[in-house]
């Protein structure tokens, strides 16, 4: 009687065990399942007005979807700005403003719930640019941005060492303490931001980048200014950046925002942080070199071995050659035999020829990996493309809209 007794306690304590261990496991998959869905992106533009800030709009719009996928976020952009309403908000985590901000009394409300309720915002530049006094928006320049009204402006547009204010916050995480920023004209603000508590600096300029600017009359030569920051009492984040060098009298792009991994690197962890995702992003690969194995496991080949600017790249047998040896570097170019990848006259239309060229920054020789293997180019918003979907000898290469399909699938060295 005894060993029975105390048989049937040692019994029902190892069945609570197991029970308390199949309730571990079957609620375990769904945390994970959860912390892993994908947010939403809801980004609202004009695209109508100065070229450059046009041009960093289709950069956008062509560069965030690409990103999608591998960063955990599908992305949605309208330049209907009466989208902005309570009710379509609330199927999106992250709102982007690219180019302008809210210019109507509803839209606003709309957009001030949102963020009281804990919507993520991410802007970019001229999201920012208030030049009334007073504000036009009080809440928004004021108690939100911090910045007040718009000071001044560098000119022409500079690519920057910025210095990383808040190594701890998630954004930043895994960057050095300095990082070269993509071209962009810089604004200053009103106010001094480092004196307001609610707002957390993540980057502003190193005082080693003076003097910033080409134009004499508007070259900053010393001072501090904000580059990146957030708000304490929002979930937000601000990017002074989004306003590509142009050639105006061509309407040509002659910079891409999306040129430097690092800056790439922050906008992601800071977009992924505003969404709910944790975690630092991966950059691309940089400094590896070797083959680039595209479509029928041929390799990415300069014609002739030749260095000569204008020279195609096209696909041919892999032969270890210097003329297939390409060097991934941290600006998004690829180079070989001293050049680089490069889309021939700056172009965007499908069938542009892409060559080896000098590297010069600009936005026509910049790739950035996209979904299912492919290789973007932000300035046009297309895909590193074999013509013709064949793989024969000698194929050229050119940019077209990304399809997805196996000609626009390459394998960069590592």
């Amino acid at each position: 009687m005894v060993r029975t007794r105390t048989a049937q306690p040692r019994i029902l304590i190892r069945l609570f065990a197991l029970l308390a261990v199949l309730l571990a496991a079957l609620t375990a998959p769904a945390h994970r399942a959860h912390a892993a869905a994908p947010f939403k992106v809801l980004a609202f533009y004009d695209g109508t007005y100065d070229a450059a800030h046009i041009s960093f709009v289709h950069e956008a719009n062509a560069w965030f979807p690409q990103q999608a996928a591998a960063n955990g976020f599908s992305y949605t952009a309208t330049n209907d700005w009466n989208q902005l309403n309570t009710a379509n908000l609330a199927n999106y985590q992250v709102v982007m403003f690219l180019d302008n901000y809210p210019q109507t009394a509803a839209q606003r409300s709309a957009f001030q719930t949102y963020m009281n309720n804990g919507g993520g915002w991410m802007g970019f530049h001229v999201s920012a640019y208030n030049d009334q006094t007073p504000s036009d928006w009080s809440w928004y320049h004021e108690t939100f941005l911090g910045t007040g009204t718009f000071q001044s402006n560098s000119w022409g547009p500079t690519s920057e060492t910025l210095k990383i204010e808040d190594p701890n916050h998630p954004a930043t995480a895994g960057l050095p303490s300095t990082i070269t920023s993509s071209v962009s004209e810089w604004y200053s603000w009103q106010h001094d931001l480092r004196q307001n508590p609610a707002i957390d600096i993540l980057a502003s300029m190193d005082q080693s980048t003076f003097p910033i600017g080409t134009d004499p009359n508007q070259t900053w030569y010393s001072g501090y200014y904000p580059i990146v920051w957030t708000n304490h009492n929002y979930k937000m984040i601000y990017n002074n950046f989004g306003h590509n060098a142009m050639d105006y009298a061509t309407n040509t792009t002659l910079s891409s925002t999306f040129a430097s991994a690092q800056q790439n690197q922050l906008l992601l962890q800071g977009l992924r942080w505003l969404g709910g995702q944790s975690g630092p992003v991966t950059p691309p690969p940089a400094g590896a070199t070797g083959p680039i194995h595209g479509f029928g496991g041929k390799c990415v080949d300069v014609a002739s071995a030749s260095s000569a600017n204008g020279t195609a790249v096209q696909l041919y047998d892999c032969n270890g050659s210097a003329a297939q040896s390409w060097t991934v570097a941290s600006g998004g170019t690829l180079k070989a035999l001293g050049k680089c990848l490069d889309v021939a006259a700056a172009g965007t239309a499908n069938g542009s020829k892409v060559q080896l060229y000098d590297c010069n920054g600009t936005g026509s020789q910049v790739w950035q990996p996209g979904s299912g293997g492919s290789l973007v180019n932000p300035q046009s918003g297309k895909c590193l493309d074999a013509t013709g979907n064949t793989s024969a000898n000698g194929t050229k290469l050119q940019i077209w809209s990304c399809t997805g399909s196996a000609n626009q699938s390459w394998t960069l060295p590592s």
